[in-house]
């Protein structure tokens, strides 16, 4: 694993390398990069994949005091992470977490192609269940603490307050418990989940729906046909407000599409890479202007 200084302090990453096209997966809260190494370990014999751990409660380093770890100052750590790193030729993909569509609309001259898997979005902040316990544990004294002592345990990581609507089947212990590992052991990281939580709310992303319609680049939804936290509504609604939108329904997947169906999902990207090569602005085959691509279904 590598590391960045960034403005808000060391950002840890995995770069595979390469000369193909650039992918920059993007984890959710309290998770790391490696929710997504199944599809980084599919994608990486043709693709150049930057997978970033952002200050989102499993990193390993707390960040500068008094950096902004709002949603959108994390949405903005990643467009520095594409620019420090020179980056071109980016699909950037959102997966739990909503902040990659803020980096989009702040930094369109970054980001080439956005994919959405199952992700926060227009007022669904924090998401469902999962999401309003988290807030509830950053904004008590101790709360996140006793969350991190909770999570030690596998029944716990199963319940629908914590993890349970998450993925279809239980989170490997070996991703588990190092994601909770700085929780539990660093007050640092514990204050920078608290302030992220204490500054982000439904507004954060709400406010951002009228720049998603003028997004230009072109855009694959993808979201999971059986999500209990980002409903399945919310996927339709972003393919079709999206300028070059298409959607994709996946079968046999919850929240964590990169856990529940890496190979369907790696597929769906690679595809989608292939098809919306750098500097082709025209619609593609099949899609329409401002209401994107009729659904189809991967399983």
């Amino acid at each position: 694993m590598s590391t960045i200084e960034l403005s808000a302090g060391t950002i840890h990453y995995v770069d595979t390398g390469g000369a193909g096209p650039v992918v920059v997966p993007v984890h959710g809260l309290l998770m790391d990069g490696s929710v997504w190494r199944h599809v980084v370990d599919d994608l990486r014999a043709d693709h150049r994949c930057v997978v970033p751990t952002l200050p989102l409660g499993a990193h390993r380093t707390p960040m500068a005091t008094g950096a902004d770890l709002s949603l959108v100052g994390q949405a903005r750590l990643i467009a520095e992470l594409i620019e420090r790193l020179e980056l071109g030729d980016v699909t950037l993909v959102a997966n739990d977490w909503g902040g990659p569509q803020v980096t989009a609309v702040e930094r369109p001259d970054l980001v080439d192609r956005l994919v959405l898997t199952s992700c926060e979005a227009f007022d669904n902040l924090p998401p469902g269940l999962p999401g309003k316990i988290a807030g509830l544990a950053g904004r008590l004294p101790g709360g996140l603490y006793l969350t991190a002592q909770l999570l030690r345990f596998p029944p716990a990581r199963r319940l629908p307050l914590t993890f349970g609507w998450m993925s279809a089947r239980p989170i490997p212990r070996d991703l588990f418990d190092p994601w909770i590992e700085p929780l539990r052991s660093q007050r640092g990281v514990r204050r920078d989940l608290a302030a992220y939580v204490r500054t982000t709310d439904r507004s954060s992303l709400a406010g951002i729906t009228d720049d998603l319609a003028r997004l230009p680049m072109p855009a694959l939804v993808a979201w999971a046909a059986d999500d209990r936290v980002m409903p399945v509504e919310h996927g339709a609604r972003l393919a079709a407000l999206l300028p070059r939108g298409e959607l994709v329904e996946v079968a046999g997947s919850r929240t964590l599409v990169p856990l529940d169906q890496p190979a369907a999902l790696a597929g769906l990207i690679r595809d989608f890479v292939r098809r919306h090569p750098v500097g082709t602005a025209d619609a593609g085959p099949g899609e329409t202007a401002g209401g994107g691509r009729a659904p189809r279904r991967a399983s």
